[in-house]
């Protein structure tokens, strides 16, 4: 049985795995941005999310972008500081706003994207055209089963990431059972 299936180290661990390949395949990407560019890979996403989606809510963005709130929510503060990003708050509503790319935000989009295509397709070139097929379809599945597995596992514990995720229950220590 393949040690993706019963991992016995970190090493084994499927996201442990994915995570490294996207540290490494993510680099370039990174470089690119902050050196050339002066953004970060976050800030890149939500522009990107923007480009694709058009006018979001600050909400509705990280939802998009796959991102938590409060990040999310720095990441814009310093985009519409650099004059890529435009915030409109809602006329009946302060509490609402409105996300939309600047001409600067859009240009910059323009510019960037097809380097980070290019990285994107330098990192692809290690596969043959029925690998890559096999690859689209695996992680089509694995990112099915992860969902699934959030709907199923996540409604019966919320994690609690202001505590740092050292929930516990009362009157037990780690490792003991209740």
């Amino acid at each position: 049985m393949h040690a993706l299936r019963q991992p016995q180290r970190l090493g084994d661990l499927i996201n442990f795995r994915l995570q490294r390949c996207f540290a490494m395949s993510g680099a370039p990407v990174v470089r690119l941005l902050e050196g050339r560019y002066g953004i970060t890979r976050r800030e890149w996403r939500l522009l990107a999310t923007l480009t694709e989606h058009g006018p979001l809510s600050p909400s509705e963005l990280a939802e998009m972008a796959l991102l938590d709130r409060a990040r999310t929510s720095r990441a814009i503060g310093l985009l519409v500081e650099k004059g890529l990003l435009r915030r409109q708050v809602h006329a009946a509503d302060t509490r609402r706003a409105q996300l939309t790319l600047t001409d600067e935000g859009r240009q910059l989009h323009a510019e960037v994207f097809p380097q980070v295509a290019a990285i994107n397709s330098q990192m692809l070139d290690a596969l043959d055209e029925p690998t890559l097929q096999i690859l689209a379809d695996a992680i089509a599945a694995l990112t099915a089963r992860a969902e699934q597995l959030n709907a199923d596992l996540v409604r019966d514990v919320k994690a609690e990431r202001h505590s740092g995720g050292s929930r516990r229950v009362r009157g037990t220590r780690p490792g003991e059972s209740t």
